[in-house]
């Protein structure tokens, strides 16, 4: 019997939503959404990835050949791709009307130099997460480059998976895992000389890579340990849950003092993903309640994915046609957020199970597959 990690799901939909207001942000002059927590709030993508790696490590850890490690990648392709490739194609659709709505509408960044025909291709293959000679910032649905790194996160796992089993080394499975975030963390350390990971276009892949094996040993740390674990007080495990959100707040808050060691957050987030995978604590009660929560995390992908063509859409209704000041986002921004869940819904419904892989088990909340 798969075990469901709701909590973990919502988590992926709230910090879907703080990325929206991180993005939103720049437009804006409110402190509302101009504030510490909100200017550093980039470093939930982290989470993404940790949670990516504990949700696919529940399920693929048994790739023993090459049949089933392309098995793996074309369910993978399936879920991730299909509204990446739609939304690509909105933010074309979106460039070439701004050039011709130039004349009768002031539209910022009317021609913004990192969307050109080059970073079209590095999108489309996604592979916008990767040092590519002549791109120098991020490019159309902004957004993207962690999927590409994702994707990458993917390929090494799912090889180096079929690579233990074939040479019988299972056993001693966590220590390639350790390996990996060595080598993914000594490569970031060689670009900038610190612990900073917030790389996006150039090493983007090598913090998915990173933070994808810290939540695969986080996993089987749940896994060795949650029998155990799970006969813990509930009060001890909501003292564990309010610890673990206010190191990761206070983090977050203090992002500029904080990034320069980012690999923290890795642990952090290690951290936060394991207590809540046992759903025991006060927190953990609370959010299982709300049934908007559990909407948020079901369309945490399309919120993720389509809110900055909608910030955008929106910036240009309201701030340049209809004239509103950027301190109006101190009101605007729900308005802007209720407009992304309902695009969030339609398609998630239209386009990521339209075209799902035929596996159901893809579509389970945070079971025996992986939803971002």
């Amino acid at each position: 019997m798969k075990h469901r990690f709701e909590v973990l799901d919502i988590f992926r939909g709230l910090f879907a939503s703080l990325v929206f207001l991180f993005h939103l942000g720049p437009f804006a002059n409110t402190p509302v959404l101009n504030n510490r927590f909100v200017e550093n709030s980039d470093m939930f993508v982290d989470f993404f990835f940790v949670l990516s790696g504990f949700v696919i490590a529940y399920s693929y850890q048994s790739l023993a050949d090459w049949a089933q490690f392309r098995l793996f990648l074309k369910k993978r392709v399936y879920r991730i791709y299909p509204l990446h490739l739609v939304m690509l194609l909105a933010f074309v659709g979106m460039e070439v009307a701004k050039n011709m709505l130039s004349p009768y509408i002031k539209v910022n960044n009317l021609v913004n130099p990192a969307n050109n025909i080059y970073t079209f291709f590095t999108s489309l293959f996604l592979v916008n997460s990767t040092p590519v000679p002549g791109v120098k910032d991020v490019s159309w649905n902004i957004p993207s480059w962690s999927i590409s790194a994702e994707m990458m996160a993917y390929l090494v796992f799912g090889s180096l998976v079929v690579y233990i089993h074939r040479s019988n080394q299972f056993r001693s499975r966590n220590a390639w895992y350790g390996l990996m975030i060595v080598v993914s963390l000594t490569a970031l350390w060689s670009v900038s000389n610190s612990f900073q990971i917030n790389y996006s276009f150039d090493y983007g892949f090598l913090r998915g890579i990173l933070g994808f094996f810290t939540g695969v040993l986080c996993f089987n740390l749940f896994s060795n340990t949650h029998m155990r674990v799970r006969e813990w007080s509930p009060v001890l495990f909501s003292i564990s849950e309010i610890l673990s959100l206010t190191l990761i707040t206070l983090s977050i808050y203090n992002g500029e003092v904080m990034k320069p060691w980012g690999a923290i957050f890795e642990i952090l987030f290690f951290i936060c993903i394991y207590t809540f995978s046992f759903e025991k604590g006060i927190i953990s009660k609370a959010f299982k309640s709300v049934k908007l929560l559990h909407k948020l995390g079901q369309y945490s992908y399309s919120i993720y994915m389509t809110h900055a063509l909608l910030i955008s859409l929106f910036n240009v209704l309201f701030i340049r046609i209809l004239k509103f000041p950027p301190e109006a986002y101190s009101y605007l921004f729900v308005f802007n957020f209720i407009l992304i869940y309902f695009v969030s819904a339609w398609t998630y419904k239209h386009i990521e199970m339209r075209f799902q892989y035929k596996s159901r088990s893809d579509r389970r909340p945070l079971t025996a597959d992986h939803r971002r």
